[in-house]
């Protein structure tokens, strides 16, 4: 049976979101009116003055000020200057995400082709309206590699999807001059091991690479059954195979996406070694209320500071309710400059 993102162990997930949410900061309160007061038919220096009072900030959000001050202080990266062709930072990624043949991983799959590109277009407008100084770009982010809740034949407990689904999405995202990612959900195989089979497709210069953490079972665990991980080694890796390529090839650089939503989902991420000829994106992978995503933005995204930054949005009430808007998405820092809907 095959397992989505977020879906794959209710149980799992709910108690991460219970953990999150005893993590969220407190909210700042509220100025607030005196109404009580009866009203002079002369306002006076001393009544004006008196009309509004401000509770002063608590302990707690003091505290949170300074170290988002802090926190703030680490971005933008110091990176290597872009090169030609780069995607990042001058354009916004808005990618569709799942698989054509299942209509529960994603929205990639959840509608006919063509409905599913009409609502990319929609999200498209909606972002350029939103932020007109940052140009969109829209993208396909296919899960290319499927975690799974059985063994399987060589017992690594994933399915490959076969190269005549890739191209399916190609077609569909050269309708739309879009990029097309490939997502990897390991099981209990690795990057290793998946990767260079890609490679062909990765070699095309619209090609760019997603790998999942959630997935990775380093210990056995099937998946689903516990959130997986992954180490700056394995970032690093999958980071040197696309170097590679851009290189022998002579194309843009890639971007790669590394979803994220727990401390141990990344490992060693000062290890991470960056590359002008990859743009590495960490995406806040998570669901829940925008007060529980925000800080989980905060806390693994923007205070481990790798290069660029990513938000994932879901369009089921379920995961996210209520869905984070566009606007509150543009208020953080560092900037989220992909943007990815499932």
């Amino acid at each position: 049976m095959t397992t989505g993102p977020r879906g794959s162990s209710p149980r799992v997930m709910k108690t991460l979101l219970a953990l999150l949410l005893l993590a969220a900061p407190p909210l700042v309160a509220q100025a607030t009116t005196d109404s009580a007061a009866p009203k002079p038919k002369h306002k006076t220096a001393a009544a004006a003055t008196k009309k509004k009072v401000v509770p002063p900030p608590n302990a707690d959000s003091i505290a949170q000020a300074r170290e988002d001050s802090i926190l703030d202080s680490y971005w933008p990266v110091k990176t290597p200057d872009p090169l030609p062709g780069s995607i990042l930072p001058g354009k916004r990624i808005v990618a569709y995400y799942g698989n054509l043949l299942s209509k529960k991983m994603g929205v990639l799959g959840e509608y006919e082709p063509e409905e599913m590109l009409r609502k990319l277009d929609v999200e498209v407008a909606a972002w350029t309206k939103a932020d007109p100084t940052t140009p969109v770009q829209p993208a396909l982010h296919l899960i290319a590699v499927v975690a799974q809740g059985a063994p399987g034949k060589d017992g690594r407990y994933r399915l490959r999807m076969d190269s005549a689904l890739i191209e399916r999405v190609a077609a569909l995202a050269a309708k739309r001059n879009a990029l097309v990612f490939l997502d990897v959900q390991v099981g209990l195989s690795n990057l290793r091991d998946e990767l260079p089979r890609l490679s062909g497709f990765l070699a095309r210069p619209n090609f760019h690479l997603g790998i999942d953490p959630e997935f990775s079972m380093k210990d056995g665990t099937p998946p689903g059954k516990k959130v997986g991980t992954y180490d700056a080694a394995d970032v690093n890796y999958a980071s040197g195979l696309l170097a590679d390529l851009v290189t022998k090839y002579s194309l843009p650089p890639k971007v790669l996406v590394v979803h994220r939503f727990t401390q141990h989902g990344v490992t060693n991420t000062k290890k991470i070694t960056l590359d002008p000829r990859v743009q590495i994106v960490m995406d806040m992978d998570g669901f829940g209320p925008a007060e529980l995503k925000q800080n989980t933005f905060r806390k693994w995204i923007k205070a481990e500071p790798v290069e660029f930054a990513g938000w994932k949005q879901f369009y089921k009430p379920r995961n996210d309710s209520p869905r984070t808007t566009i606007a509150e998405i543009l208020r953080l820092h560092p900037r989220p400059l992909y943007i990815q809907y499932q």
